[in-house]
């Protein structure tokens, strides 16, 4: 029978469920239709934010930069498509797993795969913010009641996501599939109505056609010029946002079932078709719907001629569009909304399956603690999990969960993943091109070749846009985050390397070489049930020389101790160690220490005796010199710490009588 549950383990267990066996690892793997919501929820929930982002950029030029929109999104689905065509290449070529890390670890080098890593691991964390911080706006636009609160509910959003995928990926992943194709089916009715009417002249303008927007002073010139090519760029940059999480399919291939690396492919070209698609048809809507949409709605849109002031509430493109398209049908209208603002929460669920899988892989090469390896009682990698949502909780409350300001830290790290990515895999069918002899392989290779290059040269101009672009509106947080992580996990590799090293058995005769003599000191307070136990464990070792040591903070009762000890007769010896400033940690370690040099081949065992508490908060009132001892003489060389616990509240001490203080103790209490 197993042993009872303790109240820690119960809330655990009801949380987020039994231990997995690592048997049934097989049951956790994804099939097609539940990978798509898995890994595809991001990348499809970027048409929320995405045409937004580019119609506010715009916006700042004027009325007449706004019909510039559909070209802008065009130009973000080429490059959309282009990354889908490439990584479909990676899936083929590395069905492992790891996606632009192991692609660029392998084929650039370790640095140039860091590189990669450090940005992914940023871009997850800015992806779970993003994401939540922007549904909470939209919740904010349905319920009233939710504004001001949009941080606060951020980060409970965060912890119960956090919770659904501590109990698996496959229960995580059943889920939220509901709610993405929920939103992939109203998105794509919206569309579809939208252009029938929009065909058959029906179509209604938007609640806001009838406004003006007030170009930027600095733009009062429109796109001319310069300034004009750089808000475009701008727009361009904002809009490919689009293309995050697009990359969380090639870190997660392993989560599918078999065949991996084609049902992964499949994936990946499904979520880049329905992507694009819903991101222009947004795009085109707003065109015919006649949107107006701007970054400060208060003073940039006009009414007559007239700012519509702080009372006006500027709802976003896909809320306008659908209470255009479903005039008169509010169930449709609301479908839409709630649909929208979960899909936007549900987002970060990409992350949440792409940086755990990331970190267990880092982990394993040895740049991220060891501890992110392993996976937990429900086969999730269970600390990546914690430490991404503590990471996006942070970020949230920094940045009041303003989806304005966390937008300019996003997708630069996504970017430099692309470029690296698909560099690393030009090299690599280089590589492999020159073992090939067969001609049919050697024309696939050099397809696979030409599309990841095209893909490089396409990533790396959006790159440089980007920063660009960015820099000065956040992109350098982003950029100073990545040379953190990059620093951070070498240093995690040096030091596990110099464990190695440490650790390696150069002399295995002088290994086996026992010491040539072993000194027992054994620790003590008082002569109790609990020094016995460390006595006779001590004398059972049979070290070359055994010796009992306390430290004499009160006179009268180091004479107590001395007198009980002598009393029983005990066969080891008590030396008492002078503290006149009544320390306990320094006297013994110094004098632990003075033993050791001594005898420098020697060893020195100290035996620690330790209660054992029945409950939790009596920890505190126990043990708190023995801990302090043990922190201490744990950087000794030569020194051996043996803890020889007692269990407190046994039955059969329970007829012991209570001891009575005597002597000085007594007399300060008045007895």
């Amino acid at each position: 029978m197993s042993a009872a549950l303790t109240i820690p383990e119960v809330l655990k267990r009801a949380l987020v469920g039994r231990p997995v066996r690592s048997d049934r690892m097989g049951t956790t793997l994804l099939p097609k239709r539940i990978a798509l919501p898995v890994f595809a929820s991001d990348a499809l929930s970027s048409v929320a934010y995405a045409p937004d982002e580019i119609l506010l950029t715009l916006s700042l030029a004027g009325m007449a930069a706004v019909t510039l929109s559909p070209w802008v999104g065009v130009a973000v689905v080429a490059v959309m498509l282009t990354v889908v065509a490439s990584y479909r290449q990676t899936v083929h070529a590395y069905p492992s797993g790891g996606g632009g890390y192991a692609v660029v670890r392998e084929n650039l080098g370790s640095r140039a795969g860091l590189t990669v890593a450090s940005a992914l691991l940023v871009d997850y964390v800015l992806t779970v913010a993003v994401s939540v911080a922007s549904g909470m706006q939209y919740l904010a636009t349905a319920i009233p009641a939710a504004h001001g609160h949009e941080v606060a509910l951020g980060v409970a959003v965060v912890a119960v996501l956090a919770l659904l995928n501590l109990r698996g990926v496959r229960e995580s992943g059943t889920a939220f599939a509901i709610p993405v194709y929920l939103f992939m089916g109203a998105i794509g009715l919206m569309i579809a109505v939208g252009a029938w009417q929009e065909l058959t002249g029906t179509l209604r303008p938007a609640a806001s056609a009838g406004l003006e927007i007030a170009p930027d002073p600095a733009f009062s010139q429109g796109l001319t010029g310069v300034a004009g090519a750089f808000l475009v760029l701008r727009a361009f940059s904002s809009g490919s946002a689009a293309l995050t999480g697009i990359e969380a399919v090639s870190n997660g291939v392993p989560a599918f079932r078999r065949p991996k690396a084609h049902n992964a492919a499949t994936t990946l070209l499904l979520l880049g078709l329905i992507a694009a698609t819903m991101l222009m048809g947004i795009l085109l809507l707003a065109g015919a719907t006649g949107i107006r949409f701007a970054q400060d709605p208060a003073h940039q849109l006009l009414r007559a001629g007239t700012p519509v002031g702080a009372g006006y509430v500027q709802d976003p493109v896909i809320g306008q569009i659908a209470a255009s398209v479903f005039h008169g049908l509010p169930a449709l209208f609301v479908l839409v909304t709630i649909a929208t603002g979960f899909i936007l929460v549900l987002a970060a669920n990409t992350a949440f399956n792409g940086f755990p899988a990331l970190g267990s892989i880092l982990a394993h090469d040895g740049f991220l603690p060891r501890q992110m390896y392993t996976r937990g009682d429900r086969l999730a990698f269970s600390n990546g999990i914690i430490i991404l949502a503590a990471g996006a909780i942070a970020f949230i409350v920094a940045f009041n969960a303003e989806v304005t300001r966390l937008i300019q830290l996003y997708i630069v790290g996504v970017f430099v993943s692309f470029t690296l990515s698909q560099l690393g895999m030009v090299r690599y069918w280089t590589r492999h091109l020159g073992t090939q002899m067969e001609r049919r392989t050697r024309v696939r290779m050099r397809r696979s070749r030409a599309i990841n290059g095209f893909g490089f040269v396409m990533t790396a101009v959006v790159l440089l846009i980007v920063l660009v672009t960015k820099f000065g509106h956040g992109a350098w947080i982003t950029l100073l985050l990545m040379g953190v992580l990059f620093v951070t996990m070498r240093a995690i590799r040096r030091h596990y390397r110099q464990v190695a090293r440490d650790l390696v058995v150069a002399d295995p005769s002088a290994s086996r070489a026992l010491p040539s003599r072993v000194h027992g000191i054994v620790l003590v307070s008082k002569l109790h049930e609990a020094t016995m136990r460390a006595v006779a464990y001590a004398r059972a070792t049979r070290p070359s020389t055994l010796e009992a040591v306390t430290v004499d903070i009160d006179a009268e009762e180091t004479a107590a101790l001395r007198r009980a000890w002598d009393d029983l007769g005990l066969p080891v010896p008590l030396t008492v160690l002078d503290s006149p400033f009544r320390e306990i940690t320094r006297p013994v370690v110094e004098y632990v220490r003075s033993v050791r040099r001594a005898s420098p081949r020697d060893l020195v065992v100290v035996f620690v005796p330790e209660y054992v508490v029945s409950h939790w908060w009596e920890q505190a009132l126990h043990n708190q010199s023995a801990l302090r001892l043990k922190s201490r003489l744990l950087f000794t060389p030569g020194v051996v710490l043996a803890s020889v616990p007692f269990q407190l509240h046994e039955v059969d001490h329970l007829d012991k009588p209570v001891p009575q203080p005597r002597g000085a103790e007594a007399a300060r209490r008045g007895l």
